[in-house]
């Protein structure tokens, strides 16, 4: 797989990473544990050199997933992992305290079996400590060798302008998607000039641009989307509209979709090839729990949009208003300034 460079980090990672979280947290039931290893092996094995985990997904049975799943072969890939809850666990709180941040670290590294963490996010910004601080934690983790580089999730134009003036951020971890673009206002163009990567979370709008999802879908009760305005059923029909640009885009390309199957492109795909067009620095991690949602997946980054069809997407996209919020009020009052 083509490989990618997180801004001016020099953090060269696969064009598109794995997000793990769905394995252990979020979506139902947690994956069979030797199925979850295995599916993490299959990505490296076709090329994805980018993990992305965290304390709080679990908390902490994702990290050690991933531990055992990459060790073979650690000093190959990139790891990603997120700080910032009190206790590891999302429902406790932020929590980014640097003595807080010290003690995430030293069991993170046990539970991913590494004597460093490659990209290090702080998950969601806490108001309650100055990002300097953060970063200033972070910087000192880094100068230890126990830490690569440094991230931030969710985080707005304004912290991340005070976080990089103490510790250089290599990536921005955020949603967008072509059902989420409001990265595109303020803070796309701050990425673009202090030189920091782009990692799109939700690339396939937590599934719904695979063109799966329908009002009559039945989600499991422990799956997060049931919150979700966007998710409702009256917003899941009228966002089907997305869904049915993709797919015409998906069809127009014909059996140039999947150059190695002749096969037409799929809406998931056109929307990961979307993402990946917008800046040679972003670097999208779906995630997935299923073999031949990962080689779908895989296979958007081989496909090439041309002019005519972005434009088309752009056009049609324009007059497209998708139905709901993408986080319930208490959730999106973690997204940072």
């Amino acid at each position: 797989m083509e490989k990618r460079q997180l801004g001016k980090s020099g953090l060269e990672v696969s064009a598109l990473g794995l997000g793990c979280m769905g394995l252990s947290f979020g979506y139902g039931p947690a994956t069979d544990k030797n199925d979850a290893i295995a599916l993490i092996r299959a990505a490296f094995e076709r090329g994805v050199t980018f993990f992305d985990t965290a304390e709080a997904y679990g908390p902490f049975t994702n990290e050690e997933l991933l531990g055992e799943a990459l060790e073979p072969f650690r000093d190959q890939v990139v790891i990603a992992t997120k700080f910032g809850f009190e206790g590891g666990d999302s429902k406790g709180g932020l929590n980014s305290k640097p003595e807080n941040i010290r003690a995430f670290v030293e069991a993170s590294l046990k539970r991913l079996r590494t004597d460093r963490i490659d990209l290090l996010y702080q998950h969601r910004v806490d108001p309650q400590v100055p990002i300097e601080d953060v970063a200033g934690a972070v910087k000192e983790l880094i100068q230890a060798g126990k830490v690569k580089h440094f991230g931030l999730s969710e985080a707005g134009a304004q912290t991340i302008r005070r976080a990089h003036a103490v510790q250089p951020v290599a990536a921005l971890q955020s949603e967008y998607s072509l059902w989420w673009r409001e990265p595109e206002n303020e803070i796309i163009p701050t990425l673009e000039e202090l030189g920091i990567g782009f990692v799109p979370f939700s690339p396939l709008g937590k599934g719904f641009l695979t063109g799966k999802i329908d009002e009559n879908t039945n989600f499991d009760k422990n799956d997060f989307r049931n919150i979700v305005p966007r998710f409702t059923i009256e917003a899941r029909k009228a966002n089907q509209e997305m869904v049915e640009l993709l797919n015409r885009i998906a069809q127009q390309k014909g059996g140039t979709g999947m150059p190695d199957t002749g096969m037409p492109a799929t809406p998931a795909q056109i929307a990961l090839a979307w993402l990946l067009v917008q800046k040679p620095w972003i670097v999208p991690i779906p995630g997935t729990t299923k073999l031949h949602r990962l080689e779908e997946n895989l296979g958007g980054s081989t496909i090439k949009l041309s002019p005519e069809d972005l434009a088309e997407i752009e056009k049609a996209a324009a007059e497209i208003t998708v139905q709901g919020e993408r986080y319930p009020a208490a959730l999106q009052a973690r997204v940072g300034n």
